[in-house]
């Protein structure tokens, strides 16, 4: 398994903010800086976390014939339509698709040839285990991304990401903040052995990015 870990900064950090603390900047300060340092360990702690599960989802990315579908709810919901972006990006075609969608004809999307990417902490989310369900009988193969390894949306994965988080930063620990940020960086680390290994260059870049402050500096480069 994959496990990564989130430091449970609370017992370490400030105390939470009360409403009279926005007379003390230093407080805000070293309460925002707490926060940050809580967030870059949690991140940091990823490089000794990964082990050789990760090659098995890059395989099955690498093998995919056709488009690597990606979904989440809440805020996985945020990080799955980053990661797809990202993914295109780096030459891996990918398409987000919202779980409520799914449920109301988008999982028609779904081919055989293709890879549906679940981020899901829980696991427990309806709509995303009928989505699983829909892309199970079409044919398609799937990755779960999730912390519950024992949960029956892993028990439909083809190759199961255990990402392992405790604590957030917030002061009731039930926000998602840095474990968004944990699986964000779990799925950059993904984009860039993807990218790498399909030997994606800048001129391959420049053909689906020509905008923006990115493209212009690939055209000035000359795509080297």
């Amino acid at each position: 398994m994959w496990s990564l870990a989130v430091h449970d900064a609370r017992g370490s950090s400030p105390t939470p903010l009360q409403p009279n603390d926005l007379a003390s900047p230093k407080r805000l300060v070293a309460r925002a800086r707490s926060v940050v340092e809580s967030e870059a360990s949690a991140v940091a702690d990823l490089a000794c976390q990964i082990d050789e599960q990760l090659a098995r989802v890059v395989q099955l990315l690498l093998e995919c014939r056709g488009h690597v579908l990606v979904t989440g709810a809440g805020t996985s919901r945020a990080v799955a339509e980053r990661f797809a972006h990202l993914l295109s990006c780096c030459g891996t075609p990918a398409l987000f698709i919202h779980a409520a969608d799914s449920l109301h004809g988008g999982g028609g999307a779904i081919r055989q040839e293709d890879v549906l990417y679940i981020i899901s902490k829980g696991g427990q989310s309806s709509e995303i285990n009928q989505f699983a369900q829909i892309a199970r009988r079409r044919g398609a193969r799937i990755i779960v991304h999730t912390e519950q390894a024992d949960s029956p949306l892993a028990q439909m994965s083809d190759v199961l990401l255990f990402v392992r988080t405790r604590g957030e930063v917030d002061p009731y620990g039930m926000i998602a903040t840095g474990s968004s940020l944990v699986n964000c960086a779990a799925c950059d680390a993904l984009c860039v052995l993807l990218l790498e290994l399909r030997g994606y260059s800048k001129e391959d870049f420049s053909e689906t990015h020509p905008g923006g402050a990115v493209g212009k500096r690939i055209a000035e480069s000359g795509g080297q």
